[in-house]
């Protein structure tokens, strides 16, 4: 069975072994167990035709919006950062669903990074349908006051100059009925102590998404977002000590289901922003995050 996949809901962990990776974004390979990033639904082509480009589409959320949309009739397109292995896997494993892929590996915090990137898939595929800002960095700290220049620069220009320029750089090839979609998260309505600029970054895009679904009304492009609770994806081991990875998602009272998400129990969000099922829907956000209420 290929690593990864799902069969029924009892497969999914409550808890998770004692890990800790040195580098961000991290490394899906080295995790245990590895995240769930596909099931066995049958293909029904919602998206027969299109092509999505994805950023941090090499492992975590990312992979599972793309294996998912691939199954959907989607060509893939996806960037990450540098980790090289989970991008081989995620682009070889999506040519065996059968669809094309290409992966470009480059840093998003570059404007101009973002507009060759575009041209690339573009000179690739001839046309991009569904944009997926996905890509983040997150960065523990349990006082503002250690919070560096450096760390909020990377934070803000990794979450969410990113979603700018991405956007800039893919909107002169959308057309009406395209599909922008934003990753945010539960940390911008519920906030994290030890997660400042991430939440603060989480809701920017939050306002950020609001604003350009109204601004890109005219032109036939819907804008939406998803909000994950926690999930289990190479964030968390490369973010956590190897202690606070074993009660990921289990050690706080606002999340009901008291476990951890798995990917692949987020990519259906996307599914239905980026099909004509929510042909009604812009400017909105799907919080797929354990039964938690929030107050948007």
């Amino acid at each position: 069975m290929y690593i990864g996949k799902i069969t029924k809901c009892e497969e999914v962990p409550l808890t998770f072994p004692a890990q800790h990776q040195e580098y961000q974004p991290g490394i899906e390979k080295k995790m245990i167990p590895r995240p769930i990033s596909e099931n066995h639904q049958s293909r029904y082509e919602k998206l027969k035709g299109k092509v999505a480009l994805i950023t941090g589409g090499d492992s975590g959320i990312g992979r599972a919006i793309a294996y998912l949309f691939a199954k959907e009739g989607a060509d893939i397109a996806f960037i990450y950062l540098c980790e090289q292995e989970d991008a081989f896997e995620t682009e070889n494993h999506i040519k065996e669903i059968g669809r094309k892929c290409i992966s470009i590996m480059t840093d998003l915090t570059v404007e101009e990074n973002c507009k060759n990137a575009v041209h690339k898939i573009i000179d690739t595929f001839g046309h991009i349908d569904i944009l997926i800002n996905n890509c983040a960095v997150q960065f523990l700290q349990d006082s503002i006051l250690d919070i560096t220049d450096l760390q909020l620069k990377t934070t803000f220009e990794s979450n969410v100059f990113s979603y700018f320029y991405m956007t800039k750089a893919t909107l002169p090839y959308l057309k009406e009925g395209s599909s922008i979609i934003n990753t945010t998260s539960i940390t911008a309505y519920q906030g994290q102590k030890q997660l400042l600029d991430y939440s603060a970054t989480k809701g920017a895009i939050v306002s950020f998404t609001r604003s350009l679904a109204l601004n890109l009304m005219s032109q036939g492009i819907r804008v939406n977002a998803v909000a994950p609770g926690p999930i289990w994806t190479p964030l968390i081991p490369s973010s956590f000590s190897a202690e606070e990875v074993t009660t990921f998602g289990t050690y706080t009272s606002k999340i009901p289901m008291k476990r951890a998400g798995e990917p692949v129990e987020i990519a259906p969000s996307y599914l239905f922003l980026a099909s004509d099922d929510s042909s009604y829907m812009s400017g909105q956000v799907l919080h797929p995050n354990g039964g938690a209420i929030v107050e948007s």
